[in-house]
């Protein structure tokens, strides 16, 4: 199964340079169906670009700040210069729904 995802300049650029392999998400409806040897077709927000991957690894969690300790900042998609910080993903989604579903990481290489 293909799954499409979307991601701004930074993410997409990692993604496309193979050092972002985990992709950190909501562990929503759409989430729930990614599995081991899926692909996933992600898409540049700005030019649309695409960089398509493979799921190597999907991994729930009950919040970021779990999912972080488990992870390299650079396997994230933090730079070597970056702190990173479970809160920064508040940015993206609202303490409620990560509190209600949970979080996922899913290991992923560049096809």
């Amino acid at each position: 199964m293909t799954h499409r995802m979307t991601l701004c300049d930074g993410p997409f650029r990692m993604v496309e340079a193979g050092t972002k392999t985990v992709e950190l998400r909501l562990y929503d409806e759409k989430r729930r169906l990614v599995q081991v040897g899926d692909e996933i077709l992600f898409r540049h927000a700005q030019t649309d670009e695409t960089c398509r991957c493979a799921v190597r690894e999907v991994r729930v969690f009950p919040d970021f700040a779990e999912l972080y300790h488990h992870y390299t900042k650079t396997e994230m998609g933090y730079t070597e210069n970056e702190t990173a910080d479970p809160d920064d993903m508040l940015l993206y989604y609202q303490k409620d729904d990560i509190a209600r579903l949970g979080v996922v990481a899913i290991r992923m290489a560049r096809l």
